[in-house]
Parts: structure tokens; C-alpha cells; sequence
């Protein structure tokens, strides 16, 4: 069994990569309350912190085979008192497990970014504070590579994500919960196009890098195809009696170029076609 480190896990994508990869693995989590999460697997395996310091001293005591660094602080437009937050989260915290990469015999480091750091397809275009600060973390992870050089470094890069469990103010989950209520949604415009992508699918790329022979790099998981919105709605009325309830704000085509980025070999996003979408939303 791999021992991983799995940052971020009470966030909607780690606590899914917990899910599946506890399963086989031994994985170590970290949390700085203790009443916030009780493992009922006996593979999870819970270090508690409440400061650095002691996060520190906590990490260089274990053996780990490949840290997952999912742990961030989303805010789309932030304010003076998100500051703080989005440097601990995105910068301060991260820098401390890297710290102790080679303490803790670390092989691969696995991180996740986001296109935004890339803002319709422009080089080094941040759309936010966010992903300013997300794009810094990746040059303190160049530091690191060459430091750690028998390391293998992976930089995931993600768009729109979905699952069954998605409790975040996300336009699926928010679609599927007003569906359920007979309530109506608001979307910005009917030629509104995502490139959205299934937790399972990101799962599965998780998977190949640390069972196959994976070259460390960056690389993007996204759909193959953009999915407009009135597409998806179409589709579910067509497919079901009970309609969904959509007000249209506007007929403005919004369509986000991308950067390019390298794609991992012979993994393909197989959870994520519109018919997958379409039954998350009425199940």
C-alpha cells in the first residue's frame, strides 16, 4: 500500500480522492480541529495541528510515498479581509509540506492548479487574487524541484469540476439542487459554454500517475468538449416530465479560450459527457 499525504481534505475534491484512495491506500491527513472529522477507515490516518510549528515538527516524523496538495482558499473576487486567508492557505501552508518533502522521503508531488492562472488562453493573464497566488505557489514549487531533484513533481491544472457530492455554489450542483426544489435557476446567458469535468474522471488521473510511469509535468485534465448550457437544460427536458426552470439573463455568446497544456497519456475524461451531467442533475 502507498502511504500519501492528502492536503484539503474536507474540501469537495479531496474529501473524494479520500474516499476512493483510502481504499487501497494508507493515506495521512491534515486538520486543525479535532471535532471537524472522524475516519471510520482504518487506513486514514489523522495529524492534527494547531500551528505551524507543530505542523512542522509532525510532518518530519513520518515516511510518505506521494504528497497530494488539494488544500486552497477559493474566493472569486476578494475583498481586504480575505487576504490573509487566501496567502495561508494558497501560499504559506503548502510551502511548509514542501519544506519537508525530503524529510519525509517523498517520491511524488502531486498540485493542483487552475486555468486561471492562464486567463483566456493568455500567458501569465491571472484573472483574480487567487490565482495570483496560485501561480506563485508554483514558482515556489520551481524552487523546490531543483532542490529535491529526485523528486518527481506533477502540476494538475483543472476548469469546471462536478460530482455527486458537491455541496459548492458551483452551476451543476446549484442546477441539480433547485431542480430537486422545482425551483428556477438564473444562467448568465443561454450560449453560456463550460468545459466541465467529473470528480471520478480527475480520480482516474490520480490513479495513472501514481501506478504508471508517468513523466512529471504540467499537464491539464479537462473535457474534451464544451457544453453549452441550453444543451444541458434541452437534454433533461426532453429526457424528463418534470421540466427544469431556467430564466435566461441574456443571448451573449460566452465561450473562454484556453491556454494549451499537455494532456497525460491514455487517460481520457469517460465520466464527464453531457448524459452524465444531465443524470447527476435529476438524480
Amino acid at each position: 500500500m502507498n502511504k500519501i499525504l492528502l492536503t484539503g481534505s474536507t474540501g469537495f475534491i479531496g474529501s473524494e480522492l479520500l474516499k476512493g484512495l483510502s481504499k487501497k491506500n494508507i493515506i495521512f491527513i491534515t486538520l486543525r480541529k479535532k471535532n471537524k472529522f472522524y475516519p471510520e477507515n482504518k487506513n486514514i490516518r489523522i495529524i492534527y495541528f494547531k500551528n505551524y510549528n507543530q505542523l512542522n515538527n509532525r510532518l518530519k516524523k513520518l515516511s510518505i510515498d506521494t504528497v497530494i496538495h488539494c488544500a486552497s482558499h477559493y474566493v472569486k473576487h476578494h475583498n481586504y479581509e480575505d487576504i490573509i486567508k487566501l496567502s495561508d492557505s494558497n501560499i504559506t501552508f503548502g510551502n511548509i509540506i514542501l519544506e519537508n518533502l525530503d524529510k519525509m522521503k517523498v517520491k511524488k508531488f502531486i498540485n493542483f492548479s487552475t486555468r486561471w492562472e492562464n486567463y483566456n488562453g493568455k500567458k501569465n493573464n491571472s484573472f483574480n487574487l487567487y490565482s495570483t497566488y496560485k501561480k506563485n505557489f508554483n514558482e515556489i514549487i520551481n524552487f523546490y524541484k531543483k532542490k529535491f531533484k529526485k523528486i518527481k513533481f506533477f502540476n494538475l491544472v483543472l476548469f469546471d469540476t462536478f460530482g455527486e457530492n458537491d455541496k459548492r455554489n458551483k452551476i451543476i450542483s446549484l442546477l441539480k439542487t433547485n431542480y430537486k426544489k422545482n425551483k428556477s435557476t438564473n444562467i448568465v446567458s443561454k450560449r453560456l459554454f463550460l468545459n466541465l469535468l467529473n470528480i471520478l474522471d480527475i480520480q482516474n488521473a490520480i490513479n495513472l500517475i501514481l501506478q504508471k510511469k508517468i513523466e512529471p509535468d504540467t499537464y491539464v485534465l479537462k473535457n474534451k468538449i464544451n457544453y453549452s448550457m441550453l444543451d444541458i437544460v434541452n437534454k433533461i427536458n426532453k429526457e424528463s416530465s418534470k421540466k427544469i426552470k431556467i430564466k435566461w439573463l441574456s443571448n451573449k455568446i460566452l465561450k473562454e479560450k484556453f491556454y494549451s497544456y499537455k494532456q497525460i497519456k491514455k487517460w481520457q475524461p469517460i465520466n464527464s459527457k453531457i448524459q452524465d451531467i444531465v443524470n447527476l442533475i435529476k438524480k
